[in-house]
């Protein structure tokens, strides 16, 4: 049975007329008849009654008639909402980020892709890179924002790297100036701050732990554990200094005091990651482009 077939019985049974059905579905009327009288045989029964001058569907046709017509309707659904998704009106982007990504990087950019497209639903998941890896690996995600190295390197993923932010020194602007109290800080200078700390799993936890046992001392925890708003929230209530990205001290710079690190400073990668072996429905590779384009 082919669906062709199927449109040419429900106009003959609609026009009980097999020249006006040709007609209307822009056929020979005898190339028409025999797509019928074929679909006749799959059947094992005739659906119309055939009289000069009177089409009328048998007891088969009136059985078939609904079952044809659902099947149109069905297939012209199924056409509409490719075609929707195809043209961006519907659908949904998984995308992973890190919380100072979506702090820092992600409101501007998926504003602008909602105003673009507001029927596409954006589910956002925050993580830790090496959370994000494996859920991109197992199909949860579209997309992942993530700080290069990966903690893992993976042959499955391709990565792309957006961009190259330096890092900062936030401190309460009623506490005392970090360091030697200059326009910048060194590294070295955070062995005498007590630093608020992200928990264990944050990329930037592990950047700055590193960058100090690269000076040769071990960081003084003031408090430690926390995610990217509740270590805002800890320096400026003046428990210690932090080091975070310049693009999140920026949006959360009320009530902080930021300070540059003297050269050569602390930086991270961020880069865009999907799975080499899928690529991305529409809608994430229209996120992708636009991400990539900023």
């Amino acid at each position: 049975m082919q669906f062709q077939q199927l449109q040419y019985f429900v106009a003959v049974a609609e026009t009980r007329h097999f020249t006006r059905a040709a007609e209307l579905v822009h056929i020979a009327q005898p190339s028409l008849s025999q797509q019928i009288k074929a679909l006749e045989r799959e059947l094992g029964a005739d659906l119309f009654l055939r009289a000069r001058g009177n089409i009328t569907l048998t007891d088969a046709g009136e059985a078939l008639l609904p079952l044809a017509r659902r099947i149109l309707a069905d297939t012209e659904t199924a056409r509409y909402e490719v075609q929707e998704l195809v043209q961006l009106r519907s659908g949904r982007v998984r995308l992973g980020a890190t919380p100072s990504v979506c702090t820092g990087l992600l409101p501007d950019v998926l504003r602008d892709f909602h105003d673009r497209y507001p029927g596409i639903r954006l589910m956002i998941e925050e993580g830790g890179s090496h959370d994000l890896v494996r859920e991109l690996a197992r199909g949860a995600l579209d997309l992942a924002l993530v700080v290069l190295p990966l903690p893992t390197p993976s042959p499955a993923l391709t990565t792309v790297e957006l961009l190259r932010e330096d890092l900062v020194v936030v401190s309460s602007p009623e506490a005392a100036r970090p360091g030697n109290g200059g326009r910048t800080v060194r590294i070295a200078d955070l062995e005498r701050e007590p630093l608020v700390m992200f928990r264990h799993g944050y990329d930037l936890r592990e950047l700055t732990v590193a960058a100090c046992r690269a000076e040769g001392f071990e960081p003084d925890f003031a408090v430690e554990g926390g995610e990217m708003d509740a270590v805002l929230g800890f320096v400026r209530a003046g428990l210690g200094v932090a080091v975070v990205p310049r693009m999140v001290a920026a949006r959360s710079g009320r009530g902080l005091r930021v300070t540059p690190l003297a050269r050569p400073g602390l930086h991270r990668r961020i880069a865009l990651a999907h799975r080499s072996d899928v690529a991305p429905p529409r809608a994430a590779r229209e996120l992708q482009r636009m991400l990539l384009e900023r």
